[in-house]
């Protein structure tokens, strides 16, 4: 079942928040309920589709919850229907001392009647010299 969210950012909150639960339903309930959907994980996978993408989280999130994630340096860009958040995820496992390399995310959202929904996440891990703690213009 689709939820509503009435902002992009409504939306980026809910994704962070079954991200780090571990939570496919909840995940699954964020994106737009569209086979043009689109997400590319950080590890390389590409999954086209509602289906596939359902599949590459519940394969993410087979082992439970694995990390806290603080995001920065956000950058958005919003139209009536399309709205764009480039930003910078750090990832913290617990029990690691050391954090794990900087994601660069971008999200696509797209608004329809049941409020705005993900269409598109592609994630790469940020070159070396991006420091999350001093954020700055990357590209």
């Amino acid at each position: 079942m689709m939820r509503f969210f009435a902002t992009p950012q409504d939306a980026e909150a809910a994704f962070y928040d079954a991200l780090e639960r571990a939570d496919v339903d909840a995940m699954m309930r964020i994106w737009a309920e569209d086979e043009e959907v689109v997400c590319i994980h950080a590890q390389g996978d590409r999954a086209v589709g509602f289906a596939a993408v359902r599949e590459s989280w519940q394969r993410i999130f087979s082992t439970g919850p694995l990390a806290t994630v603080r995001h920065v340096d956000p950058v958005h860009r919003q139209g009536v229907l399309l709205a764009m958040h480039n930003l910078l995820e750090q990832y913290s496992v617990p029990g690691e001392t050391q954090s794990t390399a900087p994601v660069i995310a971008s999200h696509v959202y797209v608004r329809g009647a049941q409020g705005w929904h993900l269409l598109s996440r592609h994630t790469s891990f940020a070159p070396k010299n991006v420091d999350v703690d001093s954020p700055s213009v990357l590209h």
